[in-house]
């Protein structure tokens, strides 16, 4: 099963959004095998925004990571990457499609609720970055056989 990390921001955070995020991922039968909440750091921001460097609005953005907590999960899944990507809505949130995270709950481009793993290799690099080895765990989800069929896992 793939894993991918998604965070939620401190615009969920502030917006007391953080139930009604996970709940729309545990429906649709996502598993948590890793959540905590922390307070992400300037150097770990630096490097997990490493691509938007040179950007004008870098810095905005690290500063708006750093107002509150965010909650780190990792959630696991038939192609989650994909799934979360696609529940969390473009980026702009203005553009989101109605039904999405984003579309549902956001008007920004940066206070757009989460953050989502754009591909299986950044999934694996960007779980590294947030937990330990000890903090993604492995369990039965009993939801499992009605979730999927025995030739899709």
């Amino acid at each position: 099963m793939e894993k991918t990390l998604l965070i939620l921001k401190p615009s969920a955070i502030q917006r007391e959004l953080v139930g009604t995020v996970l709940q729309r991922f545990e429906r649709k039968g996502l598993r948590i095998a890793g959540l905590k909440m922390m307070q992400l750091t300037d150097a770990l921001l630096d490097e997990h925004y490493a691509h938007l460097k040179d950007r004008p609005f870098f810095q905005r953005i690290k500063n708006s990571m750093m107002i509150t907590p965010v909650i780190v999960c990792c959630l696991e899944g038939k192609e989650a990457v994909q799934v979360v990507r696609k529940m969390a809505g473009t980026t702009n949130a203005c553009n989101a499609e109605q039904g999405t995270i984003r579309g549902d709950f956001a008007l920004s481009m940066q206070e757009n609720i989460v953050h989502t793993s754009d591909s299986v290799e950044n999934a694996a690099v960007e779980l590294a970055r947030f937990f330990a080895p000890e903090e993604i765990f492995e369990y039965t989800q009993n939801a499992k056989p009605f979730l999927y069929a025995n030739d899709e896992v």
